[in-house]
């Protein structure tokens, strides 16, 4: 397994100075990769009495850009979108970052996509909200046959491209698209299209396992080898110790995920964050996790 840290902005900051140190130690404790989370807008909390989720004073990152700048500060560190609102943007528009990033760093770049649940941002950047599920599915088709082929002519039911493609395109002639949700026909998405899934829904236990199973299943229904999608599963440290965190690696290798990805500030379901929140509280936590459970990846 791959083992990975969420970045946590809305502790630490975005100064770049900031979010260098964060990678660069990360990098050089052992992670394989980084993942930042993605919103355009943040709702004005004090307008809507009983908000409970992010609003304007939470911390996002353009990832594009974010990513971009940590290409040229790090050597082998992965980055991963967790994830990208994929239907409140432009098709060709995210290919070409997502292309242009994955030359930039070297192919070090996993697309983790969702569809979002924000409809402030869809209204705000101009697009549907109600049909951003069927719309993502067209989106991710045309995305990889933009980074496949010089020049593409598509007529679907939301978008059009007349003969025409991207430069660069990705030096595989794909980028990773993973998944992220836990809609059913996320899983329906997962195994027609995509390289990889990114639940945090489910603990360590039978339902993960039964998830998993259905996720192999449709996968070989739509023709595919279920060995080749990754799974990646969120873990937690704000509660238990070393021995805990490495009995869950170990049932994660053994239900069959591919990426582990620490986060030390999500705190919502089953996961807890830590207590502290300054730049050494992190890493200390970095240090912590990654000495628990280097041995069972």
């Amino acid at each position: 397994m791959q083992l990975g840290a969420l970045l946590p902005l809305g502790d630490i900051g975005g100064d770049p100075q900031v979010v260098s140190e964060y990678a660069l130690a990360a990098e050089n404790i052992g992670y394989d990769f980084i993942e930042a989370p993605d919103h355009v807008l943040g709702v004005n909390a004090a307008s809507r009495p009983g908000w409970d989720r992010n609003d304007n004073d939470d911390l996002f990152h353009d990832p594009f850009v974010l990513f971009g700048y940590l290409a040229g500060c790090t050597t082998d560190l992965g980055f991963s979108t967790g994830v990208l609102i994929l239907p409140q943007r432009q098709t060709a528009l995210v290919a070409k970052q997502a292309a242009c990033l994955d030359v930039l760093c070297g192919g070090r770049f996993r697309l983790g996509i969702g569809v979002g649940w924000n409809e402030v941002e869809f209204v705000g950047l101009n697009e549907n909200f109600h049909n951003r599920g069927r719309r993502s599915e067209e989106q991710v088709q045309i995305m990889q046959k933009l980074w496949a082929e010089p020049h593409v002519s598509v007529k679907g039911r939301y978008h059009t491209i007349e003969d025409a493609g991207i430069n660069p395109r990705p030096t595989s002639g794909r980028v990773p698209v993973w998944y992220g949700g836990h809609h059913e026909r996320t899983l329906e998405r997962v195994a027609k299209w995509g390289d990889g899934w990114m639940p945090n829904a489910y603990p360590p236990d039978q339902s993960a396992l039964d998830v998993f199973a259905k996720l192999r299943s449709l996968t070989e229904a739509a023709g595919r080898d279920p060995a080749q999608i990754g799974i990646e599963v969120w873990v937690a440290m704000g509660e238990g110790e070393e021995a805990d965190w490495a009995r869950e690696a170990r049932f994660w290798k053994a239900a069959g995920a591919s990426h582990l990805c620490l986060t030390t500030t999500f705190n919502r379901r089953h996961h807890k964050r830590i207590a502290g929140d300054t730049m050494s509280d992190h890493l200390a936590a970095l240090h912590r996790y990654h000495s628990a459970v280097a041995g069972e990846l």
